[in-house]
């Protein structure tokens, strides 16, 4: 399976997830919109832990913002709601469909792009003051291009922040997690089709599930190094699994170019 089908497909599947009212596509509400204009908002990377406020610049009105990959009428709301200049970012039409909806109901000034995270050519060098991508990796088959473009487009002291998977959680069998058991069985990097029988990877396409990628920490932690970036901030963050009972299953960067 080529990368460019695996593109395809995922966005098909997050398509897919937004029908299923999955946590991440559900739009945010009126009240938190009228929280972040009061200057108020809570924003999340990973799962479950707020993105620090001193992440963000002091001042957010006006701050250029790029939401990486953060489509589902989220993340991208909120800071617009600030008096951020937001562009949302995505390859699910679905998911960004959500971000129109709340853009209309609220009358934000939102813009709404469709695209490939590894492919930044609609934006010009030093575009954006802020790029904002919360766990969305884990559906591509490599990173580095999204750190460089990333590099690319912002602007000299602009900040990316960036949220991703604890690659340690794909070295154990699926099925048997499914059963709450933890059985090392997979190497990294990893990609989930990988532990399927052939019949399993023909429901995965049929039924449009996610393609996972584990990636390795050089990958998601040296790969923003080595496209330039000084890595300035770092936490951990769970959910409500039950690896999470030995591991902080998600972590957070913040870099300046």
């Amino acid at each position: 399976m080529t990368a460019v089908d695996v593109i395809s497909h995922n966005a098909e599947a997050w398509d897919n997830q937004v029908k299923n009212a999955n946590q991440w596509t559900v739009p945010v509400s009126r009240e938190e919109i009228d929280a972040a204009r009061a200057g108020l908002f809570s924003i999340l990377l990973t799962a479950k832990k707020p993105v620090p406020r001193d992440w963000f610049p002091k001042r957010l009105a006006g701050t250029k913002i790029l939401c990486l990959a953060s489509g589902g009428g989220q993340q991208a709301p909120i800071l617009s709601a600030t008096g951020a200049q937001v562009t949302v970012f995505d390859n699910s039409l679905a998911q960004l469909t959500q971000d129109r909806l709340v853009a209309q109901r609220e009358n934000l000034p939102l813009k709404v792009v469709r695209g490939d995270m590894r492919d930044l050519h609609a934006f010009a060098d030093g575009a954006f003051d802020l790029v904002f991508c919360p766990v969305s990796v884990t559906y591509i088959p490599e990173v580095q291009s999204v750190f460089d473009e990333v590099y690319r487009v912002l602007k000299k002291g602009g900040s990316f922040l960036f949220g991703a998977t604890n690659p340690f959680v794909y070295i154990f069998d699926g099925p048997d997690w499914d059963q709450n058991r933890f059985t090392v069985s997979n190497q990294l990097p990893f990609c989930s089709l990988d532990e399927l029988t052939p019949e399993q990877v023909s429901r995965v396409l049929r039924e449009k599930e996610t393609i996972q990628y584990s990636h390795t920490l050089e990958r998601l932690i040296g790969g923003q190094t080595a496209a330039g970036f000084s890595i300035t901030g770092f936490y951990e963050d769970v959910d409500d699994d039950l690896i999470c009972r030995y591991a902080a299953k998600y972590f957070a960067t913040r870099a300046v170019k």
